[in-house]
């Protein structure tokens, strides 16, 4: 009776885990499309933005222009932005991306680089500071869906380090959101930014859909359509003070995006971890169920083996 009630426990204990799990599933699928509607929501703005610094670019080609973020120098430090989260439970997202940064430091290092770490998520943070890593700004407990003026406030620490010359470059280490099953660490250079790197390419964008009674993700070819400026076009302000005051607009875009991506990648890596605990959970409970059965079958045969026993014996 002992080990039938033990086994009893824990089968109960197996499902109130499953509905734990199943719930965490169902929170983090609605936010991955909460994300999603996210980055549609800013499309239009960073489309129109990207067009007026095509079109001033394209106006200064054929003047010799120096603006302190697109200064090219010697590269003596760098600086690494990496994006984590802050919590755990979504399977390896917060280790892989910290193993992609530890390693590029290490090729940083064998370059004869120094580096600094600028650091999102507390999971970053936590293992850096461990390791008594150089950290030059930790950022932790944003907001569950990113905003303009978190990413303005970091953005503004590393900018400030790369104008005023403590790092000579900035990298940008986040997670680039694939698939709810998949996603990649990337490494994007942020500062200084280059000329052509303005011209807006071919983006992409996910949409997460119910397919087959299951989610599945499509992602979907965008294009942003530029004209050149005319040549007769008159500013009302010098072109490239213009240029200057947009380009923090466009590194302030640029990590908005990487953390709605990091923050995608995130979510689907938890849903997909907690569907995995869920169906685990399911399946431990059934082999659970048959033990419980055998051995409550077992105790009954043996309660009839010793009443038959005993009438014989009278």
């Amino acid at each position: 009776m002992a080990n039938l009630k033990s086994i009893r426990d824990r089968i109960a204990s197996v499902k109130n885990t499953r509905k734990i799990t199943e719930a965490m599933r169902l929170v983090a699928a609605a936010k991955v499309r909460r994300a999603q509607q996210q980055v549609i929501d800013a499309r239009p703005f960073s489309d129109r933005l990207a067009q007026v610094l095509f079109r001033l670019q394209t106006r200064l080609k054929i003047e010799d222009v120096r603006l302190p973020l697109l200064d090219q120098r010697e590269v003596k430090t760098v600086g690494i932005l990496v994006i984590s989260g802050d919590r755990g439970l979504c399977g390896a997202y917060n280790t892989n991306i910290i193993r992609r940064a530890e390693n590029r430091a290490q090729e940083l290092k064998e370059k004869g680089l120094d580096y600094q770490f600028f650091l999102i998520g507390r999971k970053a943070v936590q293992y850096f500071s461990r390791r008594k890593q150089p950290i030059a700004a930790s950022f932790t407990n944003l907001s569950q869906i990113p905003s303009a003026s978190e990413s303005a406030n970091i953005a503004t620490q590393f900018t400030d380090s790369f104008l005023t010359g403590k790092i000579d470059r900035l990298e940008l280490v986040y997670t680039r959101f694939i698939s709810l099953i998949s996603s990649q660490p990337v490494i994007q250079t942020l500062l200084p930014l280059e000329p052509q790197g303005l011209e807006p390419k071919d983006d992409e964008i996910f949409r997460l859909i119910i397919a087959g009674g299951k989610f599945t993700v499509q992602r979907q070819a965008l294009e942003t359509t530029v004209t050149d400026v005319p040549r007769d076009m008159i500013f009302e302000q010098d072109p490239v003070q213009l240029l200057d005051a947009l380009l923090p607009l466009y590194v302030n875009y640029q990590l908005l995006r990487a953390l709605q991506e990091s923050v995608a990648s995130e979510l689907a890596s938890r849903m997909t971890a907690m569907s995995n605990a869920s169906d685990n959970a399911s399946e431990l409970a059934k082999v659970l169920t048959l033990s419980y059965n055998k051995a409550r079958q077992a105790a009954i045969t043996q309660e009839i083996l010793e009443v038959v026993a005993g009438s014989s014996a009278s």
